[in-house]
């Protein structure tokens, strides 16, 4: 039934603009008949203290404001991220700020973290019913300190979600990825983790942390040793990127802002490989970027990710596509020989790091 009405909605989503278009499929979702069969034990997975029915989920992005979780994770995704939220309601950037391109199978967008706010979101979450939902964190973009932020993020959510993920890699924030920086992110997160602890009544929510593709080698050192040394519960690797790879050729390649889907796979997932090698078993990994097929989040989970989130391929493959990539990696793991995903995690990071640097 989601393949036939994919089939039918897509080329009218296609005329519209990419941001009408988005809000219009956020109307429709919790109308969708889904009746999505039982995961396979193979599938299931266990992170950050969290039992997850299978390892896809929903990246931040497309549900911004806690509207369609429940019908998300109805159509079979092992969890979904909310947000990017901030404390304060904004309105993001100017539009147009949503591009796709058709070309490429990727988007660029320079959003600019429109969302509703905490309370909004607070208000959604406390009805939510079963299932893993986490909230993806982020700073108002005139906040004075930006630490403060995260820290009331913590607050507000510690209660309400599955966990918290501190996003310090948007590139349409200015300023906001400099908080990547070693002593900037240690201040951030030494905050963040002393707020968590302060508010835990019998259960610590955990705390993520999001990073940019973009990151030089040595600097990805400073961070995963920050976050070693500060104790987060996972990684997220990674977000959207600034490069632009050679072989792009929608012209809407040449818009500002960040570049998420298929491009993006090779870049994040070389990401994902150092970034499993340097955590050197701490803590697991959402691998994110670019994932659009069984394959590619097999590829994901085999150079270091638990989980894999995926967004921009819904935009070009229909909600169809969650099924489809469960069904296959099913078929792949058996393939390879693995009785379930935590046998893959991390078996190709070490050729991943030794492959040359991905073409961009």
């Amino acid at each position: 039934m989601i393949g036939l009405l994919d089939r039918l909605a897509r080329p009218l989503l296609r005329v519209l603009d990419p941001e009408d278009a988005h809000a219009l499929v956020m109307r429709a979702l919790p109308l969708a008949p889904v009746w999505p069969a039982p995961d396979p034990p193979a599938l299931a997975v266990e992170a950050f203290g969290l039992k997850f029915p299978n390892p896809l989920g929903v990246a931040a992005g497309l549900d911004k404001d806690g509207l369609v979780f429940t019908p998300l994770l109805r159509l079979g995704f092992g969890f979904a991220e909310v947000g990017t939220v901030t404390p304060r309601p904004q309105p993001g950037n100017p539009r147009p700020r949503l591009f796709r391109l058709e070309a490429d199978e990727a988007v660029i967008n320079r959003l600019g973290f429109n969302n509703e706010g905490f309370d909004a979101v607070r208000r959604r979450l406390a009805d939510r019913g079963a299932g893993i939902v986490g909230v993806n964190l982020g700073a108002n973009k005139d906040a004075r300190d930006r630490a403060a932020d995260y820290v009331a993020g913590i607050e507000a959510f510690a209660g309400l979600a599955s966990y918290c993920t501190i996003n310090v890699s948007s590139p349409n924030t200015p300023g906001l990825r400099d908080l990547q920086q070693k002593s900037a992110l240690d201040a951030l997160l030494a905050r963040v983790m002393e707020t968590r602890e302060r508010i835990a009544a019998g259960r610590r929510v955990p705390v993520l942390l999001k990073i940019a593709p973009d990151l030089a080698l040595p600097d990805l050192d400073d961070v995963v040793g920050v976050a070693r040394a500060r104790r987060v519960d996972g990684m997220i690797v990674s977000n959207t990127t600034l490069a632009r790879p050679k072989h792009l050729r929608d012209r809407a390649a040449a818009e500002e802002g960040g570049l998420s889907g298929r491009p993006l796979f090779a870049l994040s997932t070389r990401m994902l490989a150092e970034t499993f090698v340097r955590v050197d078993g701490a803590f697991p990994l959402i691998g994110v970027g670019g994932v659009d097929s069984g394959a590619a989040a097999l590829a994901k989970i085999k150079a270091g990710a638990t989980l894999v989130q995926l967004y921009t391929a819904l935009v070009f493959r229909g909600l169809g596509l969650v099924g489809e990539i469960k069904r296959e990696l099913v078929q792949l793991l058996r393939r390879d020989g693995f009785q379930n995903i935590a046998e893959a995690v991390g078996a190709d990071a070490a050729a991943c790091t030794a492959a040359p640097w991905p073409e961009q």
